[in-house]
C-alpha cells in the first residue's frame, strides 16, 4: 500500500524534456513520501508529445503559454490548495537536483517551528539570502553551519511553503513573471508574522540558466524596483535606481565590478519599464 505523501512538489517546466524526467524521479524518490505536480509552461509541441512519458505518474498541468515562474507556480499551487492535503508544498524549476534526503532534512528542521511559513534548501553558496530596504535581495554571512537559520526570503531553486501561510498571505505576485517573486512573498509573510528560514545541509543544485543574461538583468532590476517601492518606499527605490545607473559606467571601466548578470542594456530597459509601470512578461525588445 502506498504511503500518504508528506510533501507535494510543484515543478515548473518549459522545454527541458531532457531533464524533467530525472527531476521528477529525484523528487519521487526522496526519503520522505512525495507527490509531484508538473506545470508545463507552454513547451513546444515536440516537447509536449514526450512529456507525459517522461514524468510517469506525476500530475501534469499544461498552461498553453509561458506564464513565467511565479504565475506558472501559482497554477500548481492552486491545484495543491484545492485538491491535495499535505501541509507543505515544495516549488522548484525543472532542473533542480536535490539530494535524496533534502526534503526530509527540511521537514525535520521545521517540525517544531510552527511560525515558519517559508523555507529553502541549501544551494551550497555558504551565504544567507536577505532583503535590504535600499538594495533589494542581497547575501549575508551565515549564522550556523548545519540546520535551521533565519533568512530574509527562500531560494527559488527549492522552497517550501506551509499551507496556513499561503492561505493567509496569498500566492506569488504575478506581475513579477520571474525573479524576486519569492522575496516579495516572504515580505508579505513577514508582515503577517510568518518567519522564513534556510536549512543548511539540505542540499539542492540548479546547474543551468535558460534565459539570456540581458533578460535576467532586466527582470531582476525591474522587479527589485517594484518590490522596494511597494514594501519600503519611493526614497529607497530612487536610491536603487541611482545605484543601478552608476553601475553601468563603473562596470564598463572595471570588469571586476560587473557582477554575475552583467548587461547594461538589460539594466537600462529594466529601469525604463519600471518607470513606465510595465510588469509581467519581459518587453518585446528585451533579447531572449
Amino acid at each position: 500500500m502506498r504511503t500518504s505523501p508528506r510533501v507535494t512538489v510543484v515543478v515548473i517546466h518549459r522545454d527541458r524534456v531532457d531533464v524533467i524526467g530525472k527531476t521528477v524521479t529525484r523528487f519521487r524518490e526522496q526519503s520522505v513520501p512525495t507527490e509531484v505536480i508538473v506545470v508545463d509552461n507552454g513547451s513546444t509541441p515536440e516537447t509536449q508529445s514526450r512529456l507525459a512519458d517522461e514524468i510517469g505518474d506525476a500530475w501534469l498541468i499544461r498552461t498553453g503559454a509561458n506564464l513565467g515562474f511565479g504565475p506558472g507556480g501559482n497554477v500548481g499551487l492552486r491545484r495543491w490548495l484545492h485538491h491535495h492535503q499535505t501541509e507543505w508544498v515544495a516549488v522548484a524549476p525543472h532542473d533542480a537536483v536535490p539530494q535524496p534526503d533534502t526534503l526530509e532534512r527540511m521537514l525535520d528542521a521545521l517540525d517544531d517551528r510552527l511560525t515558519v511559513g517559508l523555507a529553502s534548501a541549501d544551494v551550497g553558496d555558504g551565504m544567507v539570502p536577505v532583503i535590504h530596504p535600499y538594495l533589494g535581495t542581497i547575501e549575508a554571512l551565515p549564522t550556523v553551519e548545519e540546520g535551521f537559520e533565519l533568512s530574509g526570503y527562500p531560494h527559488g531553486t527549492l522552497m517550501l511553503a506551509r499551507r496556513a501561510c499561503l492561505e493567509e498571505v496569498g500566492l506569488f505576485d504575478e506581475r513579477y513573471f520571474a525573479y524576486c517573486e519569492e522575496a516579495e512573498l516572504a515580505l508579505r509573510a513577514a508582515n503577517a508574522g510568518w518567519q522564513c528560514g534556510l536549512i543548511r545541509g539540505a542540499m539542492v543544485n540548479n546547474p543551468g540558466m535558460s534565459a539570456s543574461i540581458e533578460r535576467v538583468a532586466y527582470l531582476q532590476l525591474r522587479n527589485t524596483l517594484l518590490m522596494i517601492r511597494e514594501h519600503f518606499g519611493r526614497r529607497q527605490v530612487a536610491f536603487r535606481i541611482l545605484v543601478a545607473l552608476l553601475q553601468v559606467p563603473i562596470g564598463l571601466v572595471r570588469p571586476a565590478a560587473r557582477g554575475l548578470h552583467w548587461s547594461p542594456r538589460g539594466r537600462l530597459l529594466g529601469v525604463r519599464d519600471y518607470l513606465r509601470g510595465r510588469f509581467g512578461p519581459p518587453a518585446a525588445d528585451v533579447r531572449i
